[in-house]
């Protein structure tokens, strides 16, 4: 299916949200799609960022350097066509959930995005994120988030009076809520090193969900 682009804004030199009319289509939240140029044949898979209350479809998408999709889809403008399948995946919240559980989001750069849709369509969900950044542009649309929630964890900006070091790092050093669910989303040594984490700590695999973004 062909899907306009609405807009591209851009939030670092590296980074973006790529806007798309939505029609009709019909997803639940933390949910992904692939999505590539019109006939180029290549697509990339990438989680919704926007609420399913929204008009439009968003995605928070990193350019890699020399990638096929990520670099074109930032050069794309309003009003042209991108190929865009989907909704797949599991990594949701439901409505029943968000309403009886606690939850803490772990993330990793772009890997905030499915979060970003949970609280978007669960205003009232009872939530926590811990986000690992390097450097402290990578605090991608912070203002949506209650500051009181969201602790981040910067690895590379000597500057930051935040906490220092990775998100596995902080996870050692906090009391963990067995209560809660947890979603892990970036990358996958964060995930892998996360879990056994929460495990140790007495969370039950039953209450950890994981998407890699690799």
């Amino acid at each position: 299916m062909f899907y306009k682009v609405l807009n591209i804004r851009s939030l670092s030199p590296s980074t973006y949200i790529l806007r798309l009319e939505r029609k009709k289509i019909n997803f639940k939240p933390g949910q992904c799609f692939n999505i590539g140029l019109k006939a180029s044949g290549i697509n990339r898979e990438y989680s919704i960022y926007s609420g399913i209350n929204e008009p439009y479809l968003e995605f928070l998408i990193k350019e890699v350097q020399r990638g096929s999709v990520s670099s074109a889809l930032r050069k794309a403008n309003p009003g042209e066509e991108v190929d865009l399948h989907g909704p797949y995946g599991s990594f949701v919240v439901s409505p029943d959930e968000a309403k009886h559980n606690l939850f803490t989001f772990i993330a990793t750069g772009t890997g905030i995005a499915p979060f970003h849709s949970f609280i978007r369509t669960y205003p009232n969900i009872d939530y926590r994120i811990i986000n690992g950044i390097r450097t402290a542009k990578e605090q991608y649309d912070y203002g949506h988030y209650n500051s009181s929630r969201l602790t981040t964890c910067i690895s590379r900006d000597d500057y930051w009076n935040g906490f220092k070091g990775r998100v596995t790092d902080y996870l050692k050093t906090i009391n963990i809520d067995s209560t809660h669910i947890y979603f892990l989303c970036g990358n996958q040594n964060m995930i892998q090193e996360s879990y056994e984490l929460l495990r140790v700590k007495g969370v039950s695999g039953n209450q950890i969900f994981t998407e890699a973004f690799f």
